[in-house]
């Protein structure tokens, strides 16, 4: 069985060109699907629904590439789910694209082994900045602390949790937390520790969350490094 599928960007465009193009075609009108949506969108409920509808055998025709695919790494997951559906794919406006012919075949592997390439050389070239920024000093990803309203909120937070020793569900209402994450991270930042020996909780911004140790603890492990 033969399946079309139409897409328009938006309302205001008219589909009966590739509608047209595809009844030629000897599509039923019936198994025919259309989407309204741009390019560069991934949602299509018809496509979706066009798939799920494909058996063994069947063939889907669009009238051109663009219409049913985002970019060429696009096209070849669509081709790749059509294949393992055993369903056959073949472009009017491209007749270069059509996995009915051997021909047709092997255009859609040189497609892979363009879109492999590419990926690799984004890959290389991403790696290669990384190493040249990490050799001139230059510090990667999101920069470190807090911003001006998070900084208040943790000074807020420590202050409510040290001093009136309110439950954290209250501290996170009064200071304005969604989640005990985040709350807890703005209280470690504020110097809240749990000693690695004992568990106890204490106050100390010099030492670091995961080798706090309370002062008991931390005079003896220091003369146990010694």
């Amino acid at each position: 069985m033969k399946f079309g599928y139409v897409r328009i960007s938006t309302k205001s465009q008219n589909p009966n060109l590739q509608i047209d193009a595809l009844l030629k075609e000897g599509i039923s009108e019936k198994n025919i699907y259309s989407d309204v949506s741009s390019g560069a969108k991934a949602e299509r409920h018809d496509l979706d629904l066009m798939i799920s509808r494909l058996r063994e055998g069947d063939t889907v025709i669009v009238w051109k590439l663009d219409r049913i695919a985002r970019s060429i790494s696009h096209l070849l997951k669509l081709v790749d789910q059509f294949e393992k559906l055993d369903v056959k794919f073949r472009s009017i406006s491209d007749p270069f694209i059509d996995t009915t012919s051997a021909h047709g075949k092997f255009i859609i592997t040189l497609f892979g082994a363009v879109a492999q390439l590419e990926r690799d050389i984004i890959i290389e070239r991403t790696t290669a900045g990384l190493k040249s920024a990490r050799r001139r000093g230059i510090q990667l990803g999101r920069k470190k602390g807090l911003g001006k309203e998070a900084k208040q909120k943790a000074m807020l937070a420590a202050s409510y949790y040290k001093e009136n020793k309110l439950p954290i569900v209250d501290i996170m209402k009064l200071v304005g937390i969604k989640s005990k994450p985040t709350l807890y991270k703005y209280l470690a930042i504020q110097g809240r520790r749990n000693c690695k020996e004992c568990g106890v909780i204490f106050w100390d911004t010099n030492q670091e969350m995961e080798q706090a140790f309370c002062k008991k603890h931390f005079k003896r492990n220091e003369k146990s490094r010694d």
